[in-house]
């Protein structure tokens, strides 16, 4: 087994931590004041004050509902503080809610971690209104840029596992973008930015209507030619919604979306770069590329069969293209890849409520279509003075095959209030996957760096259980515990694109099973709170081993992931107001079998790394905010950020480590008047050089580090009528 090493590095983090400690007893403090009882709610002039203390969220069973019956973790942003932030990155807006760890790779590209390491795997679910961005088996752990977060009306993260209503990939937790409902009248929006590396965006929202029926209509262009070489990005999004009262008792929803995105290659730096020449990018022109365009289409319609009784039925229609040349793969295997997948599908949900709302019962069925089509075709790549600036197509593929997948789902949740105290809840899903494949290479040669499945057809399922409790245990506080059940089906790039792996078309879902504690509630309108304690294994993970001299790809990793997480919204004084955000996590490979090519014997050699730190896991996640709303200034506000990032190992050897970081950030805005207000952002204020990804192969002393912004400035203004 490799050793650990425990690098000065250790020492600053220790420091790092201490002093985010320090910040959670400071919070902890605050918490035993008394409320003032005569304590007045922030006028408009004064916005973001405290949260309600009876929040609702509509995840969970896609309707509203409170939060405080919620037998799970929920982190919501509302639309005051999605204007307040101004995202350039679902970063910037989703690392304030405690236990969530977005970073930034460039342009809108991210991985998550959420109750899981840094990473690119299945395992978060992105929805729109509900409605999954993705279909199950084509997750993108880049998924949230197809989305129009800075013009949506709210975003909320169940962390953990979801509810009975959700299915596939719902297992380190769940982000749903609701859209903004159509306005009442006439409304018209105009916000602009500018900024450093050639930022640009401009955002428009026109609608209007009447009590009855009322649209709207969203327009993102963003464009930045990035802080590193040949980094540039633009992005161009249109939305729009409809809602209408078709009858007395039937209403409809009806979203369009659809996003083009154009991203440049940035590759990943060796140290001395990342030291001394940060701006560096080894990808130039159209090297490590992404094109996208994203359709969406949904209907959602609901008929009140009664008082007590709702029926909804949401179809939907996907269609996806992606045209990409793997950055990760430019060094090795070059290649051109193009996606394609359209969705068709409906979401069937039936709730009727008992015995005067005591008992509420929901049932449904999700049923979705998605035919898909992959190419891959072998590139050469040029490198002049360690720059890749060219490449060649070959016209060889490496593979070309159609994958029709069809998926059919039902639930069944109900939640029983035994009195005023007592809430429990249980849920169950089965969702059955098949997906039918055909290899369209007819002229077969022996590639083993490309094996193909021969045309098959594939089946798998899975049933989740779900249970919870809900607990009052004072006017405005309340525990509760949930045990929740969550896999991830295989990827249709997993199942049918192996590489040198043989039979990937045996793999069955990833499973998880969690167990969670928690409590929120309020004391008086100053302090709100919110505290969890989780544990989840994962089962059945994806692992490469060797078998007979041949790689294989089999179900057989076990991680498990535990952490503590605490939220605090503070009304310090009438003019200052503190957030708070601290997470301390877990994480340890149980049983974890890799492969791995050794240049000691030039062969492949496999190690379990059972007990060691699951790589790209931080220890702790901090963020803490002080907004200032002076009196003397009406309309004015002014918030200091600390982000932390906590340590963690850069491969599953636990030899190598990235110590973390901190930044700082600043926003600045000023209402001229009802119709117009300006605002300044600055990221990364202190000039920190610090990486959003610190990663190695595996046995591979060479790590490579994703640089982050320098210090940044973004101005800009938002006018409405």
């Amino acid at each position: 087994m490799f050793a650990r090493i425990y690098p000065a590095a250790r020492a600053a983090n220790l420091l790092r931590l201490v002093r985010l400690t320090l910040a959670f007893a400071t919070c902890l403090s605050v918490m035993t004041v008394q409320a003032e009882s005569d304590h007045q709610e922030r006028s408009d002039r004064h916005p973001g004050s405290t949260r309600p203390v009876e929040e609702v969220v509509v995840t969970a069973t896609r309707e509203l509902k409170p939060l405080d019956e919620l037998a799970a973790s929920v982190g919501v942003l509302n639309e005051e503080e999605l204007r307040l932030i101004s995202p350039s990155h679902p970063a910037e807006a989703l690392n304030r809610i405690a236990g969530v760890h977005i970073n930034n790779l460039g342009g809108e590209g991210h991985m998550a971690a959420i109750r899981q390491p840094i990473t690119t795997a299945g395992v978060y679910l992105f929805l729109e209104d509900g409605l999954p961005a993705r279909p199950s088996g084509f997750f993108n752990h880049n998924g949230l840029y197809e989305i129009n977060i800075p013009q949506s009306s709210r975003l909320e993260v169940t962390k953990g596992p979801a509810s009975a209503l959700y299915g596939s990939d719902a297992i380190g937790g769940v982000i749903n973008v609701i859209t903004k409902s159509a306005p009442i009248g006439q409304a018209f929006e105009i916000n602009l930015e500018s900024g450093s590396d050639g930022w640009r965006r401009g955002l428009l929202s026109v609608g209007g209507g009447n009590a009855r029926r009322a649209g709207r209509l969203d327009v993102n262009v963003t464009k930045s030619d990035g802080f590193r070489e040949a980094a540039d990005y633009e992005r161009n999004a249109y939305s729009g919604r409809l809602d209408a009262e078709i009858g007395e008792r039937l209403t409809m929803k009806l979203i369009g979306a659809y996003s083009t995105i154009d991203q440049s290659g940035a590759s990943g730096l060796e140290h001395v770069d990342y030291v001394q020449r940060p701006e560096r990018n080894e990808f130039h022109d159209d090297i490590g590329y992404r094109r996208v365009d994203a359709l969406r289409l949904s209907a959602e319609f609901n008929f009140e069969l009664s008082d007590t009784q709702l029926l909804s039925a949401t179809p939907f229609f996907r269609d996806n293209q992606m045209t990409m040349m793997p950055s990760w793969m430019v060094t090795y295997d070059p290649n051109l890849r193009e996606y394609d997948f359209r969705s068709y599908g409906t979401l069937l949900k039936y709730r009727h409520r008992l015995f005067d709302d005591a008992v509420e019962v929901i049932a449904g069925v999700d049923l979705d279509i998605t035919p898909s089509t992959y190419m891959e075709e072998a590139i050469t790549v040029g490198q002049v003075d360690g720059i890749y600036n060219d490449y060649q197509r070959t016209g060889l593929l490496n593979y070309h095959f159609e994958a029709d997948q069809r998926s059919v789902s039902y639930y069944l949740q109900a939640e029983l209030s035994l009195n005023d105290r007592w809430l429990v809840s249980a849920g169950v899903r089965h969702d059955r996957f098949t997906v039918d494949y055909k290899n369209q290479i007819l002229q077969e040669r022996f590639d083993f760096a490309h094996r193909r499945p021969s045309s098959t057809r594939v089946d798998y399922g899975s049933t989740s259980p779900k249970f919870g409790v809900v607990y009052r245990y004072g006017e405005n506080h309340h525990a509760y515990a949930n045990y929740r059940y969550a896999f991830r089906a295989p990827t249709v790039g997993s199942l049918f694109r192996p590489g040198s792996s043989r039979n990937t078309t045996d793999l069955e879902p990833v499973t998880s099973t969690s167990a969670e504690l928690g409590f929120r509630g309020a004391f008086g309108k100053r302090v709100h709170y919110e505290l969890a304690l989780y544990d989840m294994n994962t089962e059945d993970d994806i692992v490469s081993i060797i078998n007979d001299a041949a790689r294989e790809t089999v179900n057989a990793g076990k991680t498990r992931h535990r952490g503590i997480e605490l939220g605090l919204e503070v009304a310090l004084t009438a003019e200052l107001q503190l957030g708070a955000s601290l997470t301390f996590t877990d994480q340890s490979y149980r049983d974890f079998s890799y492969v791995f090519f050794s240049r000691s014997c030039f062969c492949n050699e496999q190690i379990n790394f059972a007990g060691n730190d699951v790589s790209r896991a931080p220890q702790s996640l901090g963020n803490f905010r002080l907004a200032y709303s002076p009196k003397w200034l009406p309309r004015f506000r002014a918030e200091l950020e600390w982000e932390s990032l906590g340590e963690y190992f850069t491969d599953q050897t636990n030899t190598q480590l990235y110590a973390g970081h901190d930044l700082y950030n600043l926003r600045l805005s000023y209402t001229v008047r009802s119709s117009l207000t300006v605002y300044l952002r600055g990221a990364n204020l202190s000039d920190e050089r610090f990486s959003t990804y610190t990663s190695n192969q595996v046995n591979d002393a060479d790590v490579s580090y994703r640089p982050g912004m320098p210090r940044s400035w973004f101005f800009g203004f938002r006018w409405a009528f």
